[in-house]
């Protein structure tokens, strides 16, 4: 990217403050919603409410939760769109529409909101309709059906550019890796031979490829997910990756890839198994030596942990690879494939409090992603199986 391209692209900054303007007014609604409430208890007690009057007031403080509720998004996706990430990957409280959110499910999902408020408004009007003219009543049930026609609009329309979206990440994010920035590690070797080098010194069990992996038979992540992923553009970051699920899901096929893209980009990477890295960690120890390994890789951008819980870790193992996570914090990459979610990582270290440091530091900066699907290794035989039952006639 040029000089003046990156100018143009740090203008997104400027919209920063816009939203934390939207922040002030959010608290504008807060002190609304409040004094409404005030108001509805002083009524109700003093006993000049009816039911229509504390019907009315209620809907009022909902209207504006669900315009409060319409900030929020606005404020959080908007920034998380179009000016910065906010990384709250695997977060416990992240909320479940930010993990996919983009622009288009963005207006979406604020189209359907206006028509939630839209609707409040609307039954106030009809509630209080003896004193509601009959102009504003036609007036409010016409602008609300536009809203709906609106709102409806962009939920078809979302649904080809989101078929679109998927079909270009498969073409160009998933097939071309040529477009990953090159972050040379040093040097001015050629651009093939250098990452052939990165590949072959990787370590990895078999060469893998984005493309080669086959998403039809996950029901998550969506496809978009892999997409992003396959940017690598968390290393820059010095995040983390945790791929967790079931065996034969395609957790190792995924890290390979994702490794392999890392060396593409200009990154050196390092795979092994869990055991292998505690074993390595085990022998530099041994010979006295593991400070000076542990800052050996260091010098990797990309180190790949493999099946973290198929085997448990005895002893000293769990520490030595808490040792490992803690000294890659802030300063290195890590990706982590694991058959357990992270509140079952006791059972892999043999130790809660060594289990949850190496989570706390493991998780702060990483993208944990969930394989929900079939075995691959059995996903054959069960349709085979069936298909015998189908056939048999018996």
């Amino acid at each position: 990217m040029t000089t003046l391209g990156y100018a143009l692209f740090a203008t997104r900054w400027l919209q920063a403050p816009l939203y934390f303007g939207l922040v002030a007014a959010q608290g504008v609604y807060v002190y609304k919603f409040f004094n409404e409430l005030w108001h509805l208890i002083e009524h109700v007690l003093s006993g000049l409410a009816d039911e229509t009057h504390v019907m009315l007031a209620v809907l009022k403080l909902v209207d504006v939760v669900m315009i409060a509720n319409l900030l929020i998004m606005v404020i959080v996706g908007g920034y998380e769109t179009f000016v910065s990430r906010i990384g709250l990957q695997g977060h416990r409280d992240q909320p479940e529409w930010l993990s996919h959110v983009n622009s288009n499910v963005l207006k979406v999902k604020l189209a359907t909101a206006i028509v939630g408020i839209s609707s409040v408004h609307l039954l106030q009007m009809f509630v209080d309709v003896h004193h509601t003219p009959r102009h504003d009543l036609l007036w409010g049930t016409v602008i609300h059906m536009a809203f709906i026609a609106s709102a409806a609009i962009l939920a078809y329309m979302s649904g080809p550019m989101a078929s679109h979206e998927t079909r270009g990440n498969s073409a160009h994010g998933l097939q071309e890796p040529v477009v990953l920035p090159r972050q040379r590690d040093g040097g001015d070797e050629e651009p093939g031979s250098a990452a052939e080098e990165r590949i072959e010194a990787a370590g990895f069990p078999a060469r893998k490829f984005l493309e080669m992996f086959d998403d039809s038979h996950l029901r998550s992540p969506a496809p978009q997910t892999l997409a992003r992923l396959g940017k690598v553009d968390f290393i820059g970051r010095k995040g983390n990756v945790v791929l967790v699920g079931p065996p034969g899901t395609g957790k190792t096929h995924l890290a390979v890839a994702l490794g392999v893209r890392a060396c593409q980009a200009g990154h050196r990477v390092l795979f092994a198994t869990a055991a292998e890295w505690a074993a390595r960690l085990g022998d530099a120890k041994a010979e006295g030596r593991l400070a000076k390994e542990l800052a050996r890789l260091g010098e990797y951008p990309v180190l790949i942990v493999d099946e973290l819980g198929y085997v448990p870790l005895e002893g000293e193992a769990a520490h030595l690879l808490f040792q490992l996570v803690s000294h890659r914090y802030e300063r290195g990459s890590l990706i982590v494939t694991s058959d357990r979610p992270f509140s079952r990582w006791e059972e892999a270290f043999g130790d809660a409090g060594v289990a949850s440091a190496t989570v706390d530091r493991l998780a702060h900066h990483a993208e944990v992603i969930t394989l929900d699907a079939d075995s691959y290794r059995t996903r054959g035989l069960r349709t085979a199986a069936l298909g015998g039952q189908g056939g048999s006639g018996f």
